[in-house]
């Protein structure tokens, strides 16, 4: 009877522990993103557009459970290469995803070139991150500076402006955006009279605002997101510019930030990869999906959020959820047509995407729709060697 009840035992034993290993471990996510300071709400978008999608997905990618690991970057670069690492070598995450800062998102491509880790990045634009720093494991859902930039240098043009002048704040993504702005407005014969630029995240616009005053550009073109947006078209409204230069940006000027500038953002062209009134089905069922989620309107950083985790869902599921097979999990997504809120997009072969920008023009709370300010646009991937 004894040993009865001990090869019973060692019975359930063994099926319990064959229970286990046919169980796929958790799919670990690290989740880097501002939760503080002035990108706070962009970082929050975004999470709640991926987790709306891994919802969708019946909360498990490739028959894997999910586990998130959550760090706030604080859109701080300088604690960016310590962040990444211990999501890396500390908590052992399966795909790193962020993120806002392109100064944070450097260093995060870096870590993940070196160790091989999958990344994708959600927002950030750094020309880099699929250009010279490119890698066949990091992949973008978002956009490169360039591209809005770009396509708002063509409309300032076909607007008749001849005189620009441009104001960001002194890192990356401003700088970026404003380059590729003056690519297409100097290509054109436009002439940029100044760039004007202000230390990140600072928010001391009125001396600026003053020297804009006296120069007397035909148009102002600009990169803001946050906060800084807010302030920054709320001081140009008060300094009575609005009504004399007439200001455009990329759409991050007025992305998630029209509840807070109120009237002081009326009229305002911005050129971006999304439109708050598409009216595609697809869209609809998107903005639906999340207003019932999360009691809010999407934004772009949501749909970035969205097909970030469509594209680890499609490269999921064609390694069955074995993320170590890199190539595989390229190579699909490569091939994919990524189904977004934003338009069907496929990834260039730096793993930007191509896709459409829209000139967008804000009409009450909203990011109006005016025309495709250029179809199917892809990234130059200046320097990548993959």
């Amino acid at each position: 009877m004894k040993a009865h009840r001990i090869t019973l035992l060692a019975a359930c034993a063994m099926a319990a522990s064959l229970s286990l290993a046919q169980t796929p471990a958790k799919l670990k996510i690290g989740l880097m993103l501002p939760y503080t300071g002035t990108y706070a709400a962009l970082g929050i978008a975004i999470e709640n557009g991926f987790r709306l999608q891994i919802a969708e997905q019946g909360g498990k990618l490739a028959g894997r459970e999910i586990e998130f690991v959550k760090v706030d970057d604080e859109s701080d670069p300088s604690k960016a290469t310590d962040n990444v690492n211990k999501l890396v070598k500390r908590d052992n995450v399966d795909v790193l995803v962020g993120s806002v800062h392109s100064g944070v998102a450097m260093a995060m491509a870096k870590v993940a070139k070196d160790t091989g880790t999958l990344l994708i990045v959600p927002n950030a634009g750094a020309d880099i991150v699929t250009g010279a720093m490119c890698a066949p494991n990091i992949f973008r859902s978002s956009f490169s500076n360039w591209q809005p930039a770009y396509a708002m240098g063509e409309v300032a043009l076909k607007k008749g402006a001849k005189k620009a002048v441009t104001i960001t704040h002194k890192y990356a993504a401003g700088d970026e955006s404003v380059k590729g702005f003056r690519e297409a407005f100097e290509k054109g014969g436009g002439q940029i009279v100044k760039d004007l630029s202000l230390p990140f995240p600072g928010v001391e616009f009125q001396a600026l605002l003053t020297e804009i005053a006296s120069l007397k550009p035909d148009v102002v073109y600009t990169f803001f997101a946050g906060g800084a947006a807010v302030k920054f078209v709320k001081d140009y409204s008060a300094a009575g510019l609005k009504k004399s230069i007439p200001l455009y940006g990329a759409g991050f000027l007025t992305d998630g930030t029209l509840d807070a500038q109120g009237a002081d953002a009326d009229g305002l062209f911005t050129t971006l990869h999304y439109a708050d009134s598409l009216g595609t089905p697809r869209d609809n069922a998107f903005r639906l999906a999340y207003a019932k989620t999360y009691k809010m309107q999407p934004d772009v950083y949501a749909v970035q959020g969205y097909d970030a985790a469509q594209i680890l869902a499609i490269g999921a599921a064609a390694v069955k959820g074995d993320l170590s097979k890199k190539a595989e999990f390229a190579s699909a997504v490569e091939k994919a047509k990524i189904d977004s809120p934003r338009g069907p997009f496929m990834l260039s072969k730096a793993h930007n995407p191509v896709q459409d920008i829209y000139l967008r023009q804000v009409t009450g709370k909203e990011n109006k729709l005016v025309s495709i300010a250029i179809k199917g646009l892809a990234d130059p991937a200046r320097g990548c060697k993959m």
